[in-house]
């Protein structure tokens, strides 16, 4: 069955940086765009990135454009998302998501705090 699991999430200094993975099975990951989403508590989830199956075509929320890198690596089935200079309002849990499904792995807490 579907699986996506999240990792590398963390409690870090505004400025700093992150780096979540999100490992995919149970489905040709290749084939599929994905997405990260996060949801800060007492909010509704917001997309926060989009890359196409290829990994050609990316798309970023404004809030974080400029500062988070949307990847994936089709060899080893992950999805990435490289979070730089992170903002306390980045608090928030960081979902992957397989885009236009409701197929979503089971999030990973960033906390962005000094």
């Amino acid at each position: 069955q579907v699986q996506l699991v999240e990792s590398g999430g963390g409690l870090v200094q505004p400025g700093g940086s992150l780096r979540l993975s999100c490992a995919a099975s149970g489905f040709t990951f290749s084939t599929y765009a994905m997405a990260w989403y996060r949801q800060a508590p007492g909010k509704e989830r917001e997309l926060v990135a989009i890359i196409t199956s290829g990994g050609v075509g990316t798309n970023y929320a404004d809030s974080v454009k400029g500062r988070f890198i949307i990847s994936r690596d089709n060899t080893k089935n992950t999805l990435y998302l490289q979070m730089n200079s992170l903002k306390p309002e980045d608090t928030a849990v960081y979902y992957c998501n397989i885009r236009g499904s409701e197929y979503w792995g089971q999030g990973t807490q960033v906390t962005v705090s000094s």
